[in-house]
């Protein structure tokens, strides 16, 4: 991975324009979507700045002396951080990055999820905000919460975000079962040809168990916050989701 993803808030921060053209035009409609407070260089207060010129190296480099990150515009050599390709279904944001290795390819692929995310995946997320405290009460496990949550937007389920929904709203639903154990078995060390099961298994799990030589690819497909422990499964599972790869 080389570069890190992350989303900043930049309403009402000042942040640096410096060009014109379409290229700063651009730059600069996506900082006015934003909320930005846009600035020229003399101003002291912002920290990013975005550089659309024809020859932006030491215009870069200057800023970049004063402790800014910088964006050059199809300068990749020049930027501490790129923009990446936007599908925006507000609040919901998905980044498409290339490392400033292809713009073109960015956009592509932001064609193709545009067709496939439904226009209501904003109010679910929504809802889904809105639902949090009464979320905690019934489910005060974080486990059992979470759970419950990945089996409402699971594939077909009553929240699918893959799936129009004109008014969601949480089901009921019972309490769910404290302790589960699910096995696993890898066909191949490449991610893609995990099956759907094995690919949900892992991305819900609280804890994976694994061999020491299980493939880093596959293990970066669990949560980043499941807990990783090399050897088999006690046969008495632990609260939660636990997952065995074989």
């Amino acid at each position: 991975m080389d570069s890190f993803p992350i989303f900043v808030r930049l309403r009402a921060q000042p942040v640096i324009l410096i060009g014109e053209g379409d290229t700063a035009d651009a730059k600069r409609r996506l900082l006015e979507r934003a909320g930005a407070m846009i600035v020229g260089e003399a101003d002291q207060a912002a920290r990013l700045a975005f550089v659309a010129l024809d020859d932006p190296d030491d215009t870069a480099v200057r800023l970049k002396a004063r402790g800014l990150l910088v964006n050059a515009a199809d300068r990749p050599d020049l930027c501490d951080f790129t923009l990446p390709a936007i599908v925006d279904r507000d609040p919901v944001l998905i980044a498409i990055g290339t490392s400033g290795a292809s713009a073109g390819l960015a956009a592509a692929l932001r064609q193709r999820l545009e067709a496939l995310l439904p226009p209501s995946l904003g109010a679910l997320a929504r809802l889904l905000h809105q639902s949090r405290e009464s979320l905690r009460a019934r489910y005060p496990d974080a486990s059992a919460r979470r759970r419950f949550i990945g089996g409402l937007l699971a594939a077909g389920a009553p929240l699918d975000p893959m799936i129009e929904h004109p008014d969601p709203a949480i089901p009921g639903e019972g309490a769910p079962d404290p302790a589960r154990l699910e096995r696993i078995t890898l066909r191949s060390s490449d991610p893609d040809e995990l099956t759907l099961r094995a690919a949900r298994l892992l991305a819900l799990a609280d804890r994976i168990y694994h061999p020491s030589d299980a493939p880093p690819a596959i293990l970066d497909r669990a949560r980043a916050d499941a807990v990783r422990i090399v050897g088999p499964a006690p046969a008495l599972a632990l609260p939660g989701l636990s997952v065995e790869i074989l």
